[in-house]
């Protein structure tokens, strides 16, 4: 199997970094450190590392051309960030 980097990999990695960087410094919400919700936001970055990688598979299948892959997983990031600034 050829190891191809894709955004969706990026994102995969910045999320297990964000979980282990969580778990060992704990969260700041509006300033205010709370380390007893570090575990728990650990774990649910942890899930999102996940399902963006399962994700990152699927569309693998899908999109065998990598120039196609890219802009596929980029479109899917840019609308993801869109959705959760227009939600927030």
């Amino acid at each position: 199997m050829k190891f191809r980097l894709t955004p969706l990999n990026f994102a995969s990695a910045f999320f297990l970094i964000l979980a282990v960087y969580v778990w060992i410094y704990g969260a700041s919400i509006t300033g205010v450190q709370v380390r007893s919700l570090g575990g728990t936001i650990g774990w649910i970055l942890l899930l999102f590392a996940f399902v963006v990688s399962f994700l990152d598979i699927m569309l693998r299948n899908f999109f065998p051309e990598n120039k196609k892959l890219w802009i596929v997983e980029l479109s899917f990031i840019t609308l993801t960030i869109i959705i959760f600034l227009i939600i927030k």
